[in-house]
């Protein structure tokens, strides 16, 4: 019998650029009332052609409350091409919904009903630690041979982080990834070049760094994470720290080049203790060695002190806070999230270190407050947080909520979670489509990670150019 590839796996980006366009988004809400809500997993219409487009077209709520759902996942994807490890026979119809704060994981089927993903599995916490040591999974991508995971420390909550992995047909649990970690003990996000065999891991905090919100005494006493960890993906050894500065703190969302001939990508750090900057770097190989060097400073803002959140107060400014970074499957645009002034910035990164500013649009703010098109007299809190571009490059969605203790520092005065849309032309520069402006006001709870039904630009890797 010939087994049929998904459809949805392409071998390239070049060829996923060429994909049909999206028609749902996959949202994951937050419950932050504290009144034992549950959190949810929504489903937006995307479909220009439909009476329902830019609307929730269905919610499903999750069994218990205190989750903290944040960044999630699919099963398989293109990876499932390579040609080491090929599983013609996988779907991509599994999206892995990760609790962060409570340490349990969903398992949601989108084949029966895309509009209406019904869960099939939970994995509970006491499972994930008992066979990977590990607490508080964050980020979920699909790797050639199973799924992986991050997680942000222990079960006590200090430390270490790392990435444990899941069998891409039960989704039991099957240990933990790293067989020597050498120095790497803090940990955030985690991505690879499947090309030349090497993962790359980044640093946020352990969970008792976090979770109760920012600490000023660690971010001024330098101690939040600051450096890139370089692995051999396949023997699951440390090979190489790379030191960004102490001064840039939280490195945190990675964005490798989706080609695999090449070796460089774009990490983002929160904000610089000198000057409350966000910086984006570029890492590269250099020989034999991996190599990094900032390229964007994003300065923060002058703003009235009266406008601020106490923190923020002594400074008369707001940092960008720059909180996530995507890259277009054509590795030449790169679009930066800065939560804290309320801008979605976009750079041509053809050059990977040499990028050019092309665009611009502002939303939120903590203390700009800017309004949308389509509710113009409404100022919106929150900022442009997670982002994510579709396969074409030409559009991308981005929500308004960080995490929740995080959240209630930078804007007090609570989110009113929204889900927007900006178009990417030619040249690159973005603007905000006046039409689309999903508002999840009415059901209270905020929305976080976007993922796009049948992938989007930072759901695949790939195994050809």
């Amino acid at each position: 019998m010939l087994v049929q590839p998904d459809p949805t796996f392409y071998p390239s980006a070049r060829e996923a650029m060429r994909a049909p366009r999206e028609l749902l988004a996959y949202v994951a809400l937050l419950d932050a009332g504290g009144d034992g809500r549950p959190d949810a997993l929504a489903t937006v219409d995307l479909d220009p052609g439909s009476p329902a487009y830019g609307t929730v077209v269905n919610v499903h709520d999750l069994p218990v409350a205190g989750d903290e759902l944040h960044h999630f996942g699919w099963n398989v994807c293109s990876a499932a091409l390579c040609p080491y490890a090929p599983h013609p026979h996988v779907e991509r119809r599994y999206l892995i919904v990760p609790g962060l704060r409570s340490s349990r994981i969903y398992v949601f089927d989108t084949k029966p009903d895309p509009l209406r993903p019904v869960l099939v599995k939970t994995i509970e916490p006491e499972t994930i630690l008992d066979r990977t040591g590990y607490s508080r999974p964050h980020t979920v991508h699909c790797g050639t041979d199973a799924i992986y995971v991050s997680a942000l420390g222990n079960a006590e909550g200090d430390a270490p982080g790392g990435v444990f992995m899941l069998d891409h047909d039960t989704f039991e649990p099957l240990g933990r990834w790293e067989v020597d970690r050498g120095p790497q003990r803090l940990h955030y996000d985690f991505w690879w070049h499947l090309g030349h065999d090497t993962m790359i891991t980044s640093e946020w905090g352990t969970p008792n760094m976090i979770e109760a919100g920012p600490d000023l005494e660690l971010l001024l006493g330098r101690q939040y994470g600051h450096r890139l960890h370089v692995w051999d993906l396949r023997k699951r050894v440390h090979l190489q720290e790379i030191d960004l500065g102490d001064q840039y703190q939280m490195a945190l969302e990675l964005r490798p080049a989706h080609d695999p001939t090449r070796t460089h990508g774009f990490v983002n750090t929160v904000i610089s203790v000198e000057d409350l900057s966000a910086n984006i770097f570029t890492w590269w190989l250099d020989g034999g060695t991996w190599r990094a060097e900032k390229v964007i400073t994003i300065p923060a803002e002058p703003a009235d002190p009266a406008v601020l959140p106490e923190p923020l107060k002594q400074f008369g400014a707001v940092p960008p806070l720059v909180s996530d970074i995507a890259l277009t499957l054509d590795d030449r645009i790169l679009l930066v999230s800065a939560w804290g002034t309320g801008e979605l910035l976009a750079f041509d990164v053809s050059d990977p270190r040499n990028p050019k500013q092309t665009g611009s649009a502002r939303l939120g703010g903590i203390a700009a407050r800017a309004a949308h098109p389509k509710a113009p007299g409404r100022p919106l809190n929150g900022g442009p947080q997670m982002v994510e571009a579709s396969r074409d490059g030409r559009r991308a969605y981005f929500t308004n909520s960080l995490y929740r203790s995080w959240d209630e520092v930078f804007y007090p005065d609570g989110i009113s979670s929204w889900l927007v849309k900006v178009d990417i032309a030619e040249d690159g520069s973005i603007a905000l489509d006046p039409d689309f402006f999903v508002d999840f006001s009415a059901d209270g709870r905020r929305a976080h990670q976007v993922r796009l039904q049948g992938g989007d630009a930072s759901s695949d890797s790939y195994c050809f150019p």
